[in-house]
């Protein structure tokens, strides 16, 4: 299935019903699942046979969906969670424990830094920022022997940073350890992180991936080619036996192709239970199937927008990866050819009181905190999203205070324009 095109796995991956069964992904909206005798039901809580016993852990509809996420990306296992932020959580926490540390680029998502920042280091796991422009000498100097994964994001949300993910690999693959990805701005479509040497990626699936702003979701994808046996003094948890899980090794059980995302569902979506509704799934899955007509749009609304910004007297700077102007141009043509995003930021001359009024004067883009929908929006994160960030934080986030991040929708990009065009006038 992977041979086909992209186009065809968003419409047609991870769900293939036979003669005579729903033509749609059925909706299993129950959280338990009926068995003839306790040997059956036990066989799945060994993790001796497939099936489903909780919704907590695994459903059919999410299966379904993850799956088709899974063939997009080209890997091997995927699972779904309740949001984009528990699946950077999972697929962090999975590889670490306390005394831990991983190294992650300084320019993503604000909410995502937090979470590195404060919430894992009051678990006992450290993190080390790194310039997504570190050298791979500066990214080697990071690394500790307790370091387990290297993190980043393709496009930085809201810096809209290109990652060199064949350095970021490279350098993470010397040292023995994983690299994750977080492609939630380009989606597969538009960058397939495993062909560039990401081992795994996880998605905040309520952006582009459902596009219409209906449904909180997250995904995580594993490659199948990280060897996680070569290394198993640095991961334990897939290398070695599971007294919780009747001593259970991962990696033996299921395989390099199978083990992280098995591990990450029978152990921690088991404990933590950050579990996606079926309804969400089934929701996703529609999103899905129209996301490479979606982002074709998107993205070409967005240069246009964000060439007319370019232009403008009264915009201070521009960022958007396919501007030939951009630094990260050269990346995003190597990693993103075909489109970057519909997201654009730039900066009001006047900085954050012009930034406000700019945004007060908006008819047809709506201020909100959500990005990567239908519908174009707005924000000015230094008092939104980012606002916990310190003036120091920001800047290495790569977010100013005259920063708006625009969401380019699939509104006809004239009227966005015309719509940016009198709110400027009226500064």
């Amino acid at each position: 299935m992977n041979k086909q095109a992209i186009g065809t796995r968003c419409v047609q991956g991870g769900y293939r019903p036979g003669n005579g069964e729903p033509r749609q992904i059925p909706i299993i909206q129950s959280t338990t699942f009926k068995y003839a005798t306790s040997e059956d039901m036990g066989k799945l809580f060994d993790l001796e046979a497939s099936g489903y016993f909780y919704t907590r852990l695994q459903n059919p509809t999410s299966d379904a969906v993850a799956a088709k996420i899974c063939e997009l990306e080209g890997g091997t296992a995927a699972m779904l969670t309740s949001s984009g932020m528990a699946a950077s959580f999972l697929a962090v926490f999975n590889l670490c424990s306390c005394g831990d540390h991983f190294i992650s680029s300084s320019a993503i998502y604000g909410g995502t830094f937090n979470l590195f920042a404060v919430t894992l280091k009051r678990m006992g796991i450290e993190v080390t920022f790194v310039s997504p422009d570190a050298t791979e000498e500066e990214l080697q100097a990071a690394f500790r022997p307790e370091t387990k994964l290297v993190f980043g994001e393709t496009i930085a949300n809201p810096a809209l940073k290109v990652l060199d993910i064949e350095k970021f690999a490279r350098v993470a693959h010397k040292n023995g350890v994983p690299l994750i990805i977080d492609n939630t701005f380009p989606t597969s479509v538009n960058c397939r992180p495993f062909e560039w040497g990401a081992d795994i990626v996880v998605h905040a699936t309520t952006k582009y991936m459902d596009g219409h702003g209906s449904a909180v979701g997250g995904a995580i994808v594993d490659s199948g080619k990280f060897d996680w046996t070569q290394y198993p003094e640095k991961f334990p948890g897939l290398c070695t036996p599971d007294e919780s899980y009747h001593g259970i090794t991962y990696t033996e059980r299921f395989g390099i192709e199978g083990a992280y995302i098995t591990k990450a569902t029978a152990q921690l979506m088991r404990d933590l239970g950050v579990t996606p509704a079926p309804m969400n799934a089934f929701l996703l899955n529609l999103g899905l199937e129209s996301l490479h007509v979606r982002m074709k749009r998107h993205c070409e609304s967005a240069l246009e927008v964000a060439n007319y910004l370019e232009n403008h007297e009264k915009i201070g700077w521009v960022t958007y990866p396919g501007l030939k102007s951009s630094p990260d141009y050269e990346l995003a043509q190597k990693y993103l050819p075909d489109g970057t995003c519909g997201v654009v930021s730039f900066g009001i001359k006047g900085g954050r009181a012009a930034a406000s009024e700019f945004m007060k004067k908006l008819n047809i883009i709506a201020i909100e905190t959500h990005v990567a929908d239908a519908r174009s929006c707005c924000l000015h994160p230094a008092t939104a999203t980012h606002r916990q960030l310190s003036d120091e934080e920001l800047v290495a986030c790569g977010v100013g205070p005259d920063l708006v991040r625009l969401s380019v929708g699939l509104e006809d990009a004239a009227d966005l324009i015309a719509d940016i065009e009198q709110a400027l006038a009226a500064i």
